[in-house]
């Protein structure tokens, strides 16, 4: 059953900028495009920014450098030294984070909404015109020059009819995980765990699903962790029973691995507990929005430049696979035989932050043109950082002229970002 269904609405902001996402790439954007002076507008369906970080508890950064250069300059580099990463390692203090994001978006004098969800676009010959959200207050609209969309799961190209790839030739996501904060950890004692024990685990019957891949936890404090633990598999991000689904499954298993840490691995976890899991999932993959290039495995490769990179990186490939021993045995292989030596990168050209249907629009984060293979690579937040930044610089030199991405100055991009400390050989 369908029905027609219309209503007058406000046009209640015209900015230069609108970004529609608050997590790492959508800060990134905010952040760099108000900082040039531009009047931008970003919204967030949350009530903080940081999104996986920070509403999926995803307890990690990972890999700012590449053992010889610091790859995630500007922002990242602003956001690292903010964590006191060198201090405290490269675990979350989720509220830490949300106070350093709250300072800088601010500080930049970038206008933010929360609870606020894009709902719909209008879309006039490439051009998209106005996102209407849904808020508290009510249905309105917003009309910007330029439009970047960070929202991870590329919902505003979608809403607009870019083509998008999503899984491999059969549309399978990598699992995901409703990752959660752990309590009375005694780090001095904890040892790394053996897959022996994971095996007698297994044995004694203690999970639902035999799942080799156990990710694990990461130190967020004196005593406390974060669990990177129990996938959920089969889920569609962009299908919200799905989701439902997949948030119950996840809070099902948790105890299973409270068991697991407390009596079969045991020492410094002897006494811990599970405090609280994630408000949303930590999805690890979703839309790939098609963009004028589609960075890919074989540029990963070869070390890949490109004369359009606007930044480089060079986290392993990261295909978390199915339960069983042989895809996990497999998935050890690409990891660590794919692996760079220190000092070894590739580039992430402009062209992949560019949808190829839409004239002024700009995608950041994990959604960007890529294969399947190299998406899991570039999504993990360092990576979010460097091609926000990029959107968020690229958004003002558009916006500065009619909006059009495609007519963005490269070299004029790439020495901007350069000023600003983005990390971009000559």
């Amino acid at each position: 059953m369908t029905f027609d269904y219309g209503k007058k609405i406000e046009v209640r902001y015209d900015v230069d900028v609108c970004v529609i996402g608050g997590g790492p790439a959508g800060v990134a954007v905010g952040f760099t495009a108000a900082s040039q002076g531009a009047r931008v507008l970003m919204i967030d369906s949350n009530g903080f920014f940081g999104g996986v970080a920070t509403a999926a508890l995803v307890p990690a950064f990972m890999r700012f450098a590449n053992g010889d250069v610091f790859l995630s300059g500007g922002i990242g580099r602003e956001i690292y030294d903010a964590c006191e990463i060198e201090k405290y390692g490269t675990g979350i203090r989720v509220e830490k984070l949300k106070r350093i994001y709250d300072n800088m978006v601010i500080e930049s004098g970038c206008d933010f909404l929360f609870h606020t969800n894009l709902i719909d676009v209008v879309v006039e010959n490439g051009f998209v015109k106005y996102a209407i959200v849904s808020a508290k207050s009510g249905i309105y609209a917003i009309k910007a020059k330029v439009f970047v969309d960070a929202t991870g799961d590329g919902d505003l190209c979608a809403m607009a009819g870019n083509p998008y790839e999503m899984g491999d030739e059969d549309g399978k996501c990598m699992p995901a995980t409703l990752c959660s904060i752990w309590v009375d950890i005694d780090w001095d004692n904890v040892q790394k765990p053996d897959s022996r024990e994971l095996a007698r685990a297994f044995a004694d019957g203690v999970f639902t699903q035999e799942d080799y891949h156990l990710s694990g936890m990461w130190r967020t404090g004196e005593h406390l962790g974060g669990g990177n633990i129990g996938h959920c598999y089969n889920v569609v991000a962009t299908d919200e029973r799905s989701l439902t689904q997949a948030m119950v499954t996840g809070r099902k298993i948790l105890p299973e691995f409270e068991k697991y840490y407390r009596e079969y691995l045991g020492g410094g976890y002897a006494n811990t507990s599970v405090a609280i899991s994630g408000s949303y999932l930590g999805v690890r993959e979703s839309r790939r929005i098609v963009g004028e290039y589609v960075l890919n495995e074989e540029d990963y490769v070869k070390r890949a430049s490109f004369d359009d990179e606007i930044g480089r990186y060079y986290y392993p490939i990261d295909i978390h696979p199915d339960p069983s021993k042989d895809s996990y045995d497999k998935f050890l292989q690409e990891f660590h035989g794919l692996r760079y030596q220190p000092g070894e990168s590739y580039g992430i050209p402009y062209r992949s932050l560019v949808p190829v249907k839409l004239a002024n629009v700009l995608v950041g984060g994990r959604c960007i043109s890529t294969d399947k293979k190299m998406q899991s690579s570039i999504r993990v937040m360092p990576g979010c950082y460097i091609t926000g930044q990029a959107c968020g610089m690229a958004s003002v030199l558009a916006a500065n002229k009619d909006g059009e991405t495609r007519n963005v100055n490269i070299r004029e991009l790439q020495d901007k970002l350069r000023s600003i400390g983005g990390y971009l050989p000559k």
